[in-house]
């Protein structure tokens, strides 16, 4: 008699390729070198601290946010069914919906536009701006033609290389910032207004090219935006989580509101895969599981993720902002230190990358994980597209291949140790909807390594002290009076006085 078994039994490193996959992704851990014995612990770790219920209370609008005694519902932004999601009694999808549809009101009456300049900074830029340049050789999508800026620095010279090239008079504006008081936000936006002054359009007229993106509607109105340019998002929405929502709105001006629909409904299948697919098949909970085993093997602490697509360039970006502001913590849920969190995440394009930092990656004396990104279809319409992607295809394959197996020689300059762990994550094709899919898998492996680290990773009082210091010291760049060097340290002291001479 045959017995069905166990889950811990399973051994995702030799699944057979394409086996494991959700939303069109195939997740590929052959390279891993997790044996069926290590899978098991893990999966029994994963169950010792309740994986599949921390995952069902994120998806339900538990208080997973702990320090803030919040939710984190930023899938309730993609769940186009509109299935009810409760938020302190109240169904928050009626709200969301009512943003769908002003969004798509907005991308119907929007032309004329020559020049739209997107104003905002950390989870208020990443997201929209790595979705316009990755779909920017889609097929099968509208594309407006509009130029798309991005000004997220406070370094003039981002805005001034914008302002260059826009048009005044058919330029729009979106201001982005959850609380509308993001010191870099609102300084570029002062600065974009007095560049419509100094072009001579009329109060009028700017007004008519001002929108906002916020949880502080009140605080734009007061900024002086209009009501109907007021898009809104919600205290429940994490800035790294927010491009599902209004935050999203250049994807859907730039490529209709069809194409933003496209990107939620990928995010919403890995979703709905992150809450029915049991662990040992789930792919955001072996994502996590793998790294988090290589850490405590290693002692990681770094990982690569290296995308074979250049459409995919800034994914690394964005992956830094998710993963090290959500788990770079020192400690716990419960206020004690920790001695493991987030390790540090870097990457860039191949093949560009093997001839940046692969030489570390092969022969130094760090064990550093690798996840790459491949993408089944060539990614442009040149003649010669299919021989430039099977290069691509080929160079990732093979760098893969030789951080596994490496290489002995007699001469040990030219030998390679290998046992180097990699994923390879493949998308049939780079369009909005496995885009979508993309960014919500490592959305939820990011909770998921939080979960196993006991970290809350929905909070990030980290970026804070920096910022309140940097108020003082600047007040005392801007004054003419002389310094009060028993405001700062000696230091910083000495430094401003330097600036100030």
């Amino acid at each position: 008699m045959s017995t069905k078994p166990h889950p811990s039994a399973a051994n995702p490193s030799s699944a057979a390729f394409g086996s494991l996959q959700a939303a069109g992704i195939i997740l590929d851990l052959a390279y891993q070198s997790i044996d069926q014995h290590d899978w098991a612990d893990l999966f029994t770790k994963a169950d010792e601290i309740g994986l599949k219920k921390q995952i069902e209370s994120l998806l339900t609008g538990g208080l997973v946010n702990t320090s803030e005694h919040r939710p984190a519902l930023h899938t309730a932004l993609r769940n186009l069914d509109k299935k009810s999601v409760l938020h302190n009694g109240q169904d928050v999808m009626p709200a969301i919906a009512e943003v769908w549809q002003r969004m798509d009101g907005l991308c119907n009456k929007w032309v004329g536009v020559t020049d739209l300049i997107h104003i905002g900074i950390g989870g208020s830029d990443f997201g929209p701006r790595l979705a316009v340049q990755a779909l920017a050789h889609s097929a099968n999508k509208t594309n407006r033609s509009m130029r798309v800026h991005f000004a997220a620095n406070v370094d003039s010279a981002e805005l001034s290389h914008i302002l260059e090239r826009a048009q005044a008079n058919s330029t729009k504006v979106l201001i982005v910032s959850k609380s509308f008081s993001t010191a870099e936000t609102m300084m570029n936006a002062k600065t974009i207004i007095n560049w419509f002054k100094a072009k001579n359009l009329t109060s009028s007229q700017i007004q008519n090219s001002l929108f906002a993106i916020t949880s502080n509607t009140k605080a734009a109105e007061s900024f002086g935006i209009q009501e109907e340019n007021i898009f809104p998002f919600w205290e429940w929405v994490g800035g790294r989580f927010s491009v599902w929502s209004a935050v999203g709105l250049p994807i859907a001006l730039q490529y209709g509101f069809d194409t933003f629909k496209q990107f939620l409904s990928g995010a919403n299948a890995m979703d709905q895969h992150f809450a029915s697919a049991p662990i040992n098949q789930n792919l955001p909970c072996l994502l996590a599981l793998a790294l988090f085993y290589q850490q405590g093997k290693h002692h990681s602490k770094a990982y690569a993720v290296v995308p074979y697509a250049h459409g995919l360039e800034l994914f690394p970006f964005w992956l830094q902002q998710l993963d090290m502001e959500s788990n770079g913590k020192s400690t716990d849920r419960q206020g004690n230190s920790v001695k493991v969190s987030s390790p540090a995440v870097f990457g860039s394009a191949g093949t560009n990358a093997q001839h940046s930092y692969f030489q570390l990656l092969h022969q130094g004396p760090e064990i550093i994980p690798v996840d790459f990104i491949a993408v089944k279809a060539a990614m442009s319409t040149l003649p010669e597209a299919q021989d430039h992607h099977n290069a691509l295809l080929a160079n990732c394959l093979a760098q893969a291949q030789a951080l596994a197996n490496g290489k002995e020689s007699t001469d040990p300059n030219l030998s390679y140790s290998g046992k180097r762990p990699s994923n390879l994550i493949m998308l049939p094709k780079l369009d909005a909807y496995h885009l979508g899919a993309l960014l919500a898998l490592y959305e939820h492996r990011a909770f998921c390594l939080g979960a196993l680290w006991n970290l809350n990773s929905f909070d990030q009082p980290g970026v804070e002290l920096g910022k309140v210091l940097a108020r003082p010291i600047e007040d005392a760049l801007k004054s003419d009076a002389p310094l009060d060097s028993h405001a700062f340290d000696d230091v910083t002291a000495s430094r401003i006085e330097f600036l100030k001479k």
